[in-house]
């Protein structure tokens, strides 16, 4: 139980010993942060008791008090749960005992009743040792366990329940234990005047990030021995990406444990973000990933490529997290609706020796306007080049012109590059804000397609009649609708008013090779800092 329930093998240690030896009546468990995840090991360690012939049995009951908005309703959980009757149709949904016709959910004083006889049906006989063979004991009482989770709503809908169940064995009397769970301490669901008496306490530590990584990489083992042993084909799910899925679970807590850092919220997300992610490193396995074999020996990408999967998938957690925390939509809904594209131009995240050759045509650029292809081509070098080269490389002046590639500062006198920095294109695209792009936007134009544009008396200053170009609405409509296209990421929310909105590239250094060989830009790399 404590792998399957990292962070709780002292809790689940703590119980257990009280289960096997001395059960208290009265038990509170407390726990703020993760009160499902503690029922669900509440449940597993009263179900996985041993039956054995040397103990009396164990009934269990687990109740929800969100469910339980009447008493009748509580009384007729209880009782199903512990005599193990489950109404059905035939039976007209008749609640235990059913064909008798008694009913014990009229009142506090016919619920106890109940226990009583429940008790009294479900008592077992138990050898006496060392006192000649076959002789048997008196009938032995089972132990019946009753366990209410959100008990912080049973406070609210039925307080004056509290008392009774605090004193539940005393007033029955036979061998029961109430257990609540709560988010909130005893001190705060004590009913006033000092009525009920003091449980035995139990406090459950909050989950540690270690934790919490390994709950997702234990899901994701289970699915994928799931979806194995029933012989459905996932490729998502394949086994040899448990060591890949590891990464991308780190990932997930760095992004999205700000916010919360429950593991079931936390494994929804990733769940729903998981299949888009992968399907890069997928797609790149020369074509194998359709073919169904589950034996595939699928090439994991380096920690550059890794670098550059997680940039240019890092906007999608957090969009992931405003969609599905709330339950705006639905996990399978938003992995359809942000599925990845192969189209969108993601640079290849394989190891060096195993890239394929990029695709250069893209049908999603390629019909696009002039004017929108000079802006994708202006997103690209604002995201690869940093915010302080512009006036070298887009300068025109003499001064600014006289060198505009970056100096090779990579090696020293002794050959060694301590003071090498990891290139931008391996990182992945940078944020920009919208008043950079137009300013290098307008730089092209100018250095472009200066010469085409029909002559106008009335602009005489040079770049007069590009800036007047570049703030017609036409180029703030075609930078929404490459926003649209997923050719630009917007990183800035749309509410937000003050300052420029902020952007970033979404096309590959292909694409944007191609769009410069298709305007007329003769080299790309020119207007790189960093060049390829």
């Amino acid at each position: 139980m404590d792998d399957l329930h990292p962070g709780y093998a002292h809790f689940i240690g703590h119980l257990c010993t009280l289960a096997s030896a001395c059960l208290p009546p009265f038990i509170c468990i407390s726990d703020p942060n993760n009160p499902r995840i503690t029922a669900s090991v509440v449940g597993a360690v009263f179900r996985d008791i041993p039956q054995d012939s040397d103990f009396p049995p164990i009934r269990y009951a687990r109740v929800n008090a969100v469910a339980c908005f009447h008493a009748r309703v509580f009384y007729d959980t209880v009782l199903n749960a512990l005599a193990g009757w489950e109404p059905s149709w035939e039976s007209g949904y008749q609640t235990w005992p059913g064909e008798d016709g008694v009913k014990y959910n009229d009142s506090i004083d016919s619920f106890l009743h109940g226990l009583r006889r429940l008790s009294a049906e479900h008592g077992t006989n138990l050898p006496i040792r060392n006192k000649g063979k076959g002789k048997t004991s008196p009938t032995e009482e089972p132990s019946m366990v009753i366990f209410i989770e959100r008990a912080e709503r049973l406070c609210e809908n039925l307080p004056e329940l509290i008392v009774p169940l605090s004193r539940l064995a005393e007033l029955a009397p036979v061998r029961v234990n109430v257990i609540l769970l709560s988010s909130m301490r005893w001190e705060d669901l004590r009913p006033p005047l000092g009525a009920a008496p003091d449980p035995y306490f139990l406090d459950v530590e909050p989950l540690t990030k270690p934790d919490i990584i390994q709950r997702l990489v234990s899901a994701f083992r289970e699915t994928s021995e799931a979806l194995a042993l029933s012989g459905e084909l996932s490729m998502a799910y394949h086994p040899g990406l448990l060591s890949f899925y590891e990464h991308y679970a780190e990932m997930i807590y760095g992004t999205v444990s700000l916010y919360t850092n429950d593991p079931i919220e936390l494994q929804y997300i990733a769940a729903a973000r998981w299949p888009g992610f992968v399907k890069p490193v997928v797609w790149q396995q020369d074509g194998d990933h359709l073919n169904g074999d589950h034996e595939l020996d699928i090439q994991l990408p380096n920690t550059d490529g890794r670098l550059r999967l997680f940039k240019y998938f890092s906007s999608s957690f957090t969009r992931a997290l405003e969609a599905l925390y709330p339950r705006l939509t639905n996990a399978a809904d938003w992995a359809s609706e942000n599925d990845y594209d192969p189209t969108d131009g993601l640079p290849e995240v394989q190891p060096g020796n195993e890239r394929q050759k990029a695709r250069t045509s893209n049908p999603r650029t390629a019909n696009l306007p002039r004017i929108s292809k000079f802006i994708l081509i202006a997103a690209f070098l604002a995201s690869t080049n940093p915010a302080k080269s512009d006036m070298r490389m887009f300068g025109r002046g003499t001064s600014e012109r006289k060198k505009r590639r970056r100096k090779n500062t990579s090696s020293t006198k002794g050959g060694s590059n301590k003071n090498s920095a990891v290139s931008q294109r391996l990182l992945g695209p940078s944020a920009f804000p919208l008043d950079r792009l137009l300013a290098i936007l307008g730089s092209l134009l100018e250095e472009h397609v200066l010469d085409s544009w029909p002559f106008d008396h009335r602009f005489v200053l040079p770049g007069e009649y590009t800036d007047m170009e570049i703030g017609r609405i036409h180029v703030y409509a075609a930078v929404t609708e490459l926003a649209f296209m997923r050719a630009l990421h917007r990183m800035s929310p749309m509410e937000k008013l003050d300052g420029p909105p902020m952007f970033k590239c979404g096309i590959s250094y292909e694409v944007a090779l191609a769009l410069a060989k298709d305007v007329g830009i003769p080299s790309l790399n020119d207007l790189m800092w960093d060049p390829a």
